[in-house]
């Protein structure tokens, strides 16, 4: 499960001030000083209780013109900038007696999903009880990412994000499902988001079964490959062929693959291309492959 981070620390700092201070140090979180240090600034700014409540009515009432700060999902406000890969966020934990879970149902906030990261994280908690998480752990090296694949999930029990708790989310290795608060929680994030994290595979889980479901993030590469065969320009064809066969990343090739496949007009066409596939050399390709040919030959249309 996540690294518990203790750190006994009763002075406040401003967000301004934990911003620079991160800044002018990195944060590197398989580097134990740079990952005391993040953790103490990130407890000094837990410390300020008025800081993020000041900044969201400051936001509100400026409707967002000098407000530096963005908001990305439903619950996700990010407070810094990335500089170096490394930003602060804020994150809303609804409960499920709260109107937004009630209109938005818990798959808007990933309750209920066990998840990995393609990041690692450090996390505090701000504001109210905090959210309860299953845990498991996993070798990131030992999988290919296929749907079905066996993950060898080790369970690590349950946990609650507790007020003032600091805890280490490991990337490729902390997984956890969610499960709403007892009421609405805020809890405050130093995040380790390189830009090569997009490369890199976030994986869902069955955790009964102990399979990956599927990949859970994807990059704008993928979407922009996706349209551009849609559109069936030459260059754009020969480009998802290349991809397929020799692109570095197997979660690129299978997007090409898969965007060739739907250009495909008709069952027999599609199932000629992912046979091309299963001959890619991929590992996971070859496996992805196997079941799109499967739904084809039962009548429906690969995913």
């Amino acid at each position: 499960m996540p690294r518990l981070i203790e750190v006994a620390e009763k002075s406040e700092c401003t967000l301004a001030e934990c911003a620079a201070a991160i800044d002018e140090s990195g944060f590197e979180p398989s580097d134990e000083d740079s990952l005391a240090h993040a953790a103490l600034w990130l407890r000094r700014l837990g410390n300020n209780r008025a800081f993020l409540g000041d900044m969201l009515v400051d936001a509100l009432a400026q409707r967002h013109r000098a407000d530096d700060t963005q908001g990305y999902g439903p619950q996700a406000i990010q407070l810094t900038s990335p500089r170096g890969g490394v930003f602060l966020r804020a994150a809303i934990w609804p409960s499920a007696g709260d109107s937004i879970y009630r209109a938005s149902g818990a798959g808007a906030f990933v309750y209920g999903l066990p998840h990995d990261h393609n990041f690692s994280f450090l996390t505090h908690g701000y504001f109210g009880p905090g959210y309860e998480s299953d845990y498991f752990e996993y070798d990131y090296g030992g999988v290919t990412g296929w749907k079905g694949e066996p993950a060898a999930l080790r369970p690590c029990g349950r946990h609650r994000l507790a007020p003032g708790q600091i805890m280490l989310y490991r990337a490729h290795r902390d997984v956890h499902s969610q499960l709403p608060p007892e009421s609405l929680s805020v809890s405050l994030n130093v995040m380790h988001a390189q830009p090569v994290m997009h490369w890199l595979d976030q994986y869902s889980f069955d955790v009964e079964r102990g399979t990956i479901t599927g990949n859970v993030d994807s990059g704008p590469s993928e979407a922009f490959l996706r349209i551009a065969v849609a559109l069936q320009g030459a260059e754009a064809l020969d480009l998802a062929e290349r991809f397929a066969l020799h692109h570095p990343s197997e979660r690129m090739r299978l997007c090409a693959w898969d965007a060739l496949a739907g250009n495909r007009a008709d069952a027999g066409a599609r199932d000629q291309m992912w046979q091309q596939a299963e001959r890619s050399g991929s590992r996971m390709v070859v496996m992805e492959a196997a079941a799109r040919r499967r739904e084809i030959a039962a009548g429906g249309l690969p995913a």
